[in-house]
């Protein structure tokens, strides 16, 4: 209960944050799991957020009508689809960005650097 509180209060700063770009927390660092591995299959974007596929496939598909990702068939396996980030989805992290960064300082400001440890600590321990 507390963790889910606590996880909620964090999510509400930067999905606040991000409100003026059109995207929430969960979407950006979709995003940004695209741009670093990108092309993606849609099998390795969810393996490697741990979700099950048709938890990225419905995330996907909003990021698609939003058109800030791109969707076509493998080079090497036409069955599977891969996923790159627009220009639209480069230009949103681009903007975007420096705010999450201001996020995470606010963060370790109201933390403090003994807390942050201690969080560190804990999320290595789950």
């Amino acid at each position: 209960m507390i963790l889910r509180e606590a996880a909620r209060k964090v999510s509400t700063l930067y999905d606040e944050a991000l409100a003026p770009f059109g995207i929430n927390i969960a979407q950006f660092s979709l995003l940004r799991r695209i741009e670093r591995l990108q092309p993606v299959s849609m099998t390795d974007l969810a393996r490697n957020a741990q979700l099950d596929r048709s938890t990225i496939g419905r995330n996907i598909r909003v990021l698609e009508r939003i058109e800030l990702v791109q969707s076509g068939h493998g080079d090497v396996d036409q069955r599977e689809t891969m996923i790159t980030l627009s220009a639209r989805g480069v230009e949103m992290l681009n903007k975007a960005g420096p705010i999450w960064e201001d996020c995470q300082s606010e963060m370790e400001a109201r933390l403090g650097p003994v807390k942050i440890t201690a969080l560190q600590d804990i999320l290595r321990s789950l």
